[in-house]
């Protein structure tokens, strides 16, 4: 008889942390659990599991909607929770054969993903701030600064919290944060192998296979993995990926969940830096720059990234409704290559003046929680309490080496120039983020009808800096209380309204032209939305009105050129609308529209020619977006014919004194799945529509061409 997990109504919550940290930093943070089955339900956000009865036939990888989101650390369901969370399904990634985290993102509403291009790191927007640094993976901060791609082959899903964060996770900014959950094992055994090869000589391969250790399928393992190659639309730009992700399920007791979780990956690419503005965005007497140009060197140095992981997710049930999480993860990484960027065009607007570097950085980051959870019930309603402490540690050391090159006609190439590098590095620094934070949160139901959802969370940090040419070092000590408060009503069936205010926290690093430290950043977003809960866990319709506001944003000191003063202020504004709907067994909808205004509301003061203004624009960040993506599965299973595609537009966008036009692209894909086997082909941008993904000051980030991905998979 099949084994599966069977959800309880009780919650696995996050539990009070003790932050244990020796000689070394530990980071204390959340690592969610999963929905399949025995695996461990190291998060504080999924319900307990036990091992009892029959495997059902359905899955929540073959649905849009998902498994429940963690990266609340609550166990309250989408439709229950007065914010505004995303779920974008494996089930979606599959149908789409997404490659990266912007597609996986292209899903979601008020995000831009990718905005500098296809350069090997993610970048990300969130309600118009930046937000390519909070990223997680199953609940705990991959990373101080995010500099190797994710892989999301190893991802059961993404989740996007949006609107500030710190009550959840300390140091974010306000936009919002992105939680990936890692894939699991499974009670059942599987194997599954892929075979794809693409436009651009795109060439891939997949396994995913996952073994029951022991009786009752509590024990077992998984392991998946990832080998590819591929060129680019750009000339003498390519990729090489390589991943392994084990992970182990152990059975310590009924009462007691523990998974071991571990990944390498590795990347090598050459930096594609899109073309200059005179030529592409702007008129050239000498016309178009051809898209496909390659404005480096073919013998630059690639860039190759390296990172592991290693950690555990734990949980604990205590009985009497009190549960007991720690999640744990130790991971490192390097990053190498040379960047050959644009300048500035030459008089006859066809010699392109160019700089380049070497960079190197490495790190590691320790990140570690505990939370304790109880549901008790009172003669005023019922609570469902959360206290928790964690603790993180990230470090990274950067080398950079301002390096020569020459010229080059972006018309008439002549590649071959040396890159030439001095001994000594321009810049040589390390820099530390310490965090240690203790929170505490209620979910309270006064009725049926009413929830109010309170908590508050104290921080202190301490990010320190030496410069390894100077000697000199710095040190931003900060620490701050945030919070967060929501009300929920439930004015119809299934119909909830909310109300909500959260605030957040962020340290600026460095010092202002008297030696002072910078006050940190501080975020706080009001938000008011309704979610109709249309088809009870299949079809969930979220609208949302926002005010966000980041205030002491460092910008340019107008009285000490080169200087910098934390006193700067930006807005986001806007509406969303969000639909992730199964509606029936064969046809399986996701869509969503947003519209932001994001603005400068404080310069500073600022008086220099580059300085940006109040009422300026924030870059990249459009006024509308909208997405669209539907899949139709004419037997209603993954066995037979199914279609599926949709849209991704959004209106044009100002960066760095300039505008980017708005674009729409088609996508549209056809598989067919039988017992053991399935093909599919994936077109995206279907009318090879030439748009900008981006912009910077001298160069505009090319958005994708056309592109077809054939893949074919067989399992047992």
């Amino acid at each position: 008889m099949k084994a599966v997990s069977k959800a309880r109504n009780g919650l696995v919550s996050p539990a009070l942390c003790v932050a244990l940290a020796t000689t070394a930093s530990i980071s204390w943070a959340a690592t969610p659990p999963v929905s399949d089955a025995p695996q461990a339900a190291g998060s504080l956000v999924l319900p307990s599991s036990t091992i009892e009865g029959v495997s059902d036939a359905s899955s929540d990888s073959e649905t849009f909607s998902g498994a429940p989101a963690q990266v609340g650390k609550s166990n309250l369901p989408l439709a229950e929770t007065p914010r505004s969370v995303k779920v974008v399904s494996r089930a979606v990634m599959d149908s789409q054969q997404s490659q990266s985290l912007a597609d996986v993102l292209g899903n979601v509403p008020g995000v831009t993903a990718g905005q500098y291009g296809r350069r090997g790191w993610d970048d990300l927007i969130i309600r118009g701030q930046v937000a390519s640094d909070s990223l997680f993976l199953d609940g705990l901060r991959t990373s101080a600064s995010n500099r190797v791609a994710e892989q999301i082959f190893g991802l059961e899903q993404v989740e996007v919290l949006k609107g500030p964060a710190s009550m959840e996770y300390g140091l974010v900014m306000p936009g919002g944060v992105v939680n990936m959950v890692s894939k699991r094992p499974k009670a059942d055994p599987f194997a599954t192998v892929g075979l794809s090869y693409g436009t651009d000589d795109f060439r891939q391969g997949t396994f995913d296979v996952g073994t029951p250790l022991s009786e009752n399928g509590k024990a077992a393992l998984r392991v998946n993995g990832l080998l590819s190659d591929s060129n680019d639309a750009t000339d003498h730009v390519g990729f090489r990926n390589n991943y392994l992700a084990p992970s182990l399920s152990l059975d310590l007791g009924p009462d007691t969940d523990l998974t071991l979780l571990a990944s390498h990956q590795d990347r090598q690419y050459t930096r594609q830096q899109g073309l200059p503005l005179s030529g592409s965005i702007n008129a050239n007497p000498n016309g178009d720059i051809p898209r496909h140009r390659f404005t480096g060197e073919p013998g630059q140095d690639p860039y190759h990234g390296v990172a592991n992981r290693v950690g555990y997710s734990l949980t604990h049930r205590f009985g009497n409704d009190w549960t007991f999480n720690q999640n744990l993860r130790w991971q490192t990484f390097r990053l190498d290559g040379q960047l050959v960027a644009n300048g500035n065009m030459g008089a006859d607007n066809r010699t392109l003046a160019r700089t380049a570097q070497q960079q190197h950085f490495d790190g590691d980051t320790l990140s570690l929680d505990n939370n304790l959870q109880h549901l008790f019930d009172t003669p005023y309603g019922s609570h469902d309490l959360t206290v928790g402490v964690d603790y993180l540690r990230s470090r990274e050391s950067t080398r950079h080496y301002a390096c020569r090159v020459a010229a080059l006609d972006v018309y008439q190439p002549v590649y071959g120039a040396s890159i030439n590098c001095p001994d000594t590095p321009r810049e040589w620094q390390d820099s530390t983020v310490r965090m240690i934070g203790a929170y505490v949160r209620d979910n309270y139901r006064i009725t049926d009808r009413w929830l109010v959802t309170a908590g508050l969370r104290h921080d202190i940090s301490d990010t320190y800096g030496t410069d390894k040419l100077t000697g000199a070092r710095n040190a931003s000590p900060a620490d701050k209380t945030t919070g967060a408060v929501a009300v929920m009503y439930e004015l119809l069936p299934n119909v909830r309204p909310y109300l909500s205010y959260a605030t957040s926290f962020y340290p600026n690093t460095g010092m202002d032209f008297d030696g002072n430290t910078f006050k940190p950043e501080e975020g706080e977003q009001w938000e008011a939305g309704v979610k109709f809960d249309l088809v009870p866990g299949r079809t969930l319709l979220s609208m949302a009105l926002f005010d966000l506001r980041r205030q002491n944003v460092l910008q340019q000191d107008p009285r000490n050129n080169g200087s910098q003063i934390a006193i700067g202020e930006q807005r986001s504004q806007g509406a969303e609308i969000d639909l992730t709907a199964d509606i029936s067994d064969r046809l399986s909808v996701n869509a969503g529209y947003a519209y932001t205004w994001a603005t400068v509301t404080d310069d500073g003061g600022q008086t220099a020619a580059t300085a940006i203004s109040v009422g300026d624009r924030l870059n990249n960040v459009p006024r509308h977006t909208a997405n669209l993506f539907a899949r139709y599965r004419f037997n209603g299973s993954p066995r037979g014919w199914e279609v599926n595609g949709g849209i991704n537009a959004m209106s044009e966008r100002y960066t760095s004194g300039y505008y980017l036009p708005g674009y729409a692209v088609a996508n549209v894909g056809v598989a067919y799945g039988a017992e053991h086997w399935r093909a599919a082909l994936n077109v995206n941008n279907l009318f090879d529509r030439q748009y900008y993904a981006g912009g910077l000051r001298q160069a505009v980030a090319l958005g994708n061409d056309r592109t077809a991905i054939m893949s074919v998979s067989y399992n047992y």
